[in-house]
């Protein structure tokens, strides 16, 4: 039976990379997202997981198949915000869209990985988690989402289980560029804080997506990969 890997978030950006780097990698991949994109290398699944029937639903479905063993648990939301402006529903539903899917669809799939008894799982985070102007729902919900992956990791590491967060810098990708284009103050503002003073492309972050999906990394879990260009390292 080919083993199965779903990628939320998956029809642009950083899932879609992760996609093309999976399928590389000998995985049957699944993508899950609002609307599906032209081209896909496996199978999409057009579900709003910010509705938490439509993602049960899907996670009823992948149970089903009996040969999902790995999760990218990708989608989420951020908002330009300063903390005095901060919407209570808003942050609320920044925080539902981030974490919730995540924990509802690995949920599902943790039968089939235990009794496979192997499963990968990969929370896509953000560098923001270590602070970031302007992003306090969006930091708070990615902080949340790594917390949830280390307790995962504990849980589920007798069953050859792994948990790990991927968490980016600034990378170029379809919406990034879109809020900040060349030349742009925005540009300038995230170029200052990356020391290689570039912005990571999204294949760069789906090869790590991919290394930790793979069996090379069975040793490694509960642990937050920082795919930044060192700017996570801070500066005196």
């Amino acid at each position: 039976m080919t083993k199965c890997i779903i990628i939320t978030g998956a029809s642009k950006g950083i899932g879609r990379a992760a996609a093309n780097v999976l399928v590389e990698e000998g995985w049957s991949v699944i993508g899950v997202a609002r609307s599906s994109p032209q081209s896909f290398p496996g199978t999409f699944i057009e579900t709003d997981l910010a509705d938490q029937n439509q993602t049960q639903a899907l996670a009823n479905d992948l149970a089903a198949r009996g040969n999902v063993l790995g999760i990218v648990n990708n989608v989420g939301i951020a908002r330009h915000e300063a903390i005095d402006t901060v919407d209570p529903e808003a942050f609320a539903a920044v925080m539902d869209l981030n974490v919730r899917p995540a924990l509802q669809l690995t949920q599902a799939l943790l039968p089939c990985m235990r009794a496979a008894r192997f499963g990968r799982i990969i929370n896509v985070t953000s560098l923001v988690t270590r602070g970031f102007a302007f992003r306090s729902s969006y930091a708070a919900a990615k902080a949340a989402l790594e917390s949830l992956t280390r307790t995962m990791a504990i849980e589920l590491a007798a069953d050859g289980i792994t948990a790990n967060a991927v968490a980016p810098g600034p990378t170029e990708t379809e919406l990034f560029r879109a809020n900040n284009p060349q030349g742009s103050e925005g540009e300038a503002r995230y170029l200052s804080k990356v020391p290689m003073k570039r912005f990571g492309q999204p294949v760069e972050i789906a090869a790590a997506i991919a290394f930790l999906a793979g069996k090379k990394a069975a040793f490694i879990t509960g642990q937050t990969l920082f795919v930044d260009g060192g700017a996570s390292l801070g500066t005196l």
